[in-house]
């Protein structure tokens, strides 16, 4: 078994922290836009459209993540410490809210500056399944969104919560994300430009949902909402999107 206590703190002075989580989620970033300045360049779209793509990609997808996570996984906990919301770096991002909300801002974006919607919408999915990837390694340093106990080798016993050795099933989604990342990326360069446009979307709902929705049977319990169903929230809101992911891979193979 292996023991994890890595404090989520990483640098400390005075009243100012700086925590792993918003470290890793930084660098998931930073990675993101290198990907999103190759796509413009090789597609020879202005990449000063970057700056400004990456702020609407950005703002939406901290806003989307956290309502989500507020509205559907602690609302309790939230409603008696509304403070807390803003606090994002002690982690608390939902993926469901927080591809809607990318959506958003590619929406609104490519609306202001005059961009073809699905275009925009099937490059994000590279760079978004990298951040994805970062956003659950940085959940893995607060030890949060802890699997159930296993007794298996690969067992990790987080320090922080108990004693008990637990699935790492954050490790395997960031892993399940990083796969799929490289998927599309390779079809990116392997397709043609409409191709790829036209399946994208719908093979990176199918894909990455399935996976949340495979993973979610490993995690202990994330919301109270769900508690009385046979599944649960994160399965509960996963399958919408695996359905649309389904369509769109259908009605884009038709095209």
């Amino acid at each position: 078994m292996f023991t994890w206590n890595i404090d989520p703190i990483l640098l400390k002075i005075g009243p100012i922290q700086m925590h792993w989580y918003g470290l890793i989620f930084a660098l998931g970033l930073l990675g993101a836009y290198s990907i999103a300045e190759y796509i413009f360049k090789r597609e020879g779209r202005d990449t000063k459209l970057l700056e400004p793509l990456f702020l609407y990609v950005v703002i939406g997808l901290l806003v989307g993540a956290r309502l989500a996570h507020v509205l559907f996984y602690d609302p309790d906990f939230y409603l008696a410490h509304p403070a807390e919301i803003l606090k994002i770096w002690h982690g608390g991002l939902a993926s469901h809210g927080g591809f809607l909300g990318l959506m958003m801002g590619l929406w609104l974006f490519s609306k202001k500056y005059k961009i073809e919607l699905l275009w925009l919408l099937s490059r994000a999915t590279i760079p978004a399944m990298l951040v994805a990837a970062a956003i659950r390694i940085g959940n893995f340093f607060n030890s949060e969104i802890i699997g159930k106990a296993t007794d298996g080798t690969w067992g990790v016993i987080f320090s922080r919560v108990d004693s008990t050795p637990r699935h790492p099933v954050v490790l395997y989604e960031s892993i399940s994300y990083l796969i799929i990342f490289t998927l599309l990326f390779w079809l990116y360069k392997k397709l043609d430009e409409k191709k790829f446009t036209n399946i994208a979307l719908g093979l990176t709902f199918l894909l990455g949902f399935s996976a949340r929705f495979v993973l979610e049977y490993f995690k202990t319990a994330q919301s109270e909402f769900a508690t009385a169903l046979p599944i649960t929230m994160g399965q509960l809101l996963s399958v919408p999107f695996i359905i649309i992911g389904i369509l769109l891979i259908i009605r884009g193979s038709k095209k």
